[in-house]
């Protein structure tokens, strides 16, 4: 219980409080703001005793708190005090054994470029990221002009991080849980004509990419797996081309280099398809050419990448970020319409439709994991699907000539 009396001072009445303060009783002063001249001494003790009991409720809660601070901490993990930015190193560090290179390498970019920058000047710990805090993270990546596919990816990084942290008992719920997660946006990818494709190839022609961009362009494979392709996944006797490996480009001590592995996007990504001639006679030039310049530049020649297909004269492997660059290049050099590299996929996807594909076969041929995926992507390219439904249509509900009225 709080003690003081009632006294007065410069024409006013005071209460005065003795509270403790580091051990020690100490007497505070507060005004009732009552003049003496004119003020009942029954009002002025009833101001005085308001005051007291409202610093004696006040250090009734703050002792409460104080309590309840005490035991939440004492209940609380240790990592969950530490910076949200230092969890997420601590996290994709523990995680780095147990993902693929180019998952690793995407989260670490994802947290460097944007997750750390908006929440290290924030100095929030771990346990005090809110809902709130992670939708207005979003927000400014959709104030950038990013587009909401974009914020999903981010949600993903930061929803698995926050969830190993419930996992351990770090923290008792994942906020990220809490957030609306924005709708994914139709994607619409773009593609050339057969025509606009033959002249893409006459320009390519001789071009150190002709090889790569022409494999990518017949089977629709993904930049990784073009680069990823190894002579001993070519079988020259029986036909076929296998995708078993892929090649990205990630940061091993602090330089980005390009690393090959044994993964692939989903387990549909392995897949076995027929060597296509035009695509063989390359590949049997491109073998010649590579021990052609093996035995001009003997020592010179990098004996790294012996196995690959796609290297340039030195034996060097060609670069994930070397081959979007240089496409590019080329795409503006001979003035032609604008696609990224990725768009071969794409366009290798449009030119099967077009020629009377099915949608599963597609999938096949691209190593989609569902056929969803797939329909997804190209539905909205399958004329030739509509036609026939209006066509069946057209003719289901219409009489014989017989039955039709004069």
């Amino acid at each position: 219980m709080i003690t003081g009396c009632l006294q007065q001072k410069n024409g006013l009445y005071y209460a005065v409080l003795y509270l403790k303060v580091d051990g020690k009783r100490k007497p505070k002063w507060i005004s009732t703001k009552l003049p003496i001249e004119g003020t009942s001494n029954r009002k002025a003790q009833k101001a005085f005793e308001e005051i007291r009991m409202q610093y004696e409720k006040d250090e009734e809660e703050r002792i409460k708190r104080a309590a309840e601070a005490m035991e939440l901490a004492k209940n609380t993990h240790p990592d969950a005090l530490i910076l949200f930015t230092d969890y997420l190193d601590k996290w994709l560090k523990s995680v780095r054994p147990t993902i693929a290179t180019a998952t690793y390498q995407s989260y670490k970019n994802m947290i460097g470029a944007r997750i750390k920058t908006y929440f290290l000047p924030l100095g929030l710990r771990l346990n005090e990221v809110s809902p709130q805090h992670i939708q207005d993270f979003y927000q400014t990546i959709l104030d950038d002009n990013c587009t909401t596919n974009t914020v999903i990816h981010y949600h993903a990084v930061i929803r698995k991080a926050l969830q190993t942290a419930v996992k351990k008992d770090v923290l008792t719920k994942n906020v990220a849980d809490q957030v609306d997660k924005p709708k994914k946006n139709v994607f619409r990818g773009n593609f050339y004509s057969e025509e606009e494709m033959m002249t893409l190839f006459e320009v390519i022609s001789g071009d150190p990419m002709e090889l790569c961009i022409k494999i990518a362009a017949y089977y629709g494979l993904r930049r990784s797996e073009v680069l990823g392709l190894r002579w001993d996944a070519i079988d020259f006797t029986k036909k076929t081309l296998s995708v078993s490996h892929k090649v990205i480009e990630a940061e091993v001590d602090g330089k980005y280099v390009p690393v090959g592995e044994d993964v692939l996007k989903t387990k549909s990504s392995f897949r076995m398809l027929p060597l296509i001639p035009a695509v063989e006679k390359l590949l049997l030039e491109e073998k010649e050419k590579q021990e052609m310049f093996r035995r001009l530049f003997k020592k010179s020649y990098c004996r790294d990448y012996l196995d690959y297909i796609c290297v340039d004269q030195t034996g060097k492997i060609l670069r994930p970020n070397y081959v979007t660059e240089h496409f590019a290049w080329l795409i503006e050099k001979y003035n032609l319409k604008k696609i990224r590299f990725h768009d071969l996929r794409h366009t290798c996807a449009s030119l099967l439709l077009s020629n009377g594909i099915s949608m599963k076969q597609i999938q096949v041929w691209l190593g989609h994991s569902t056929f969803s995926t797939t329909a997804d992507i190209y539905a909205h390219l399958d004329y030739t699907a509509q036609e026939e439904s209006a066509s069946a249509m057209g003719s289901m509900f219409i009489r014989g000539d017989s039955e039709q009225p004069a």
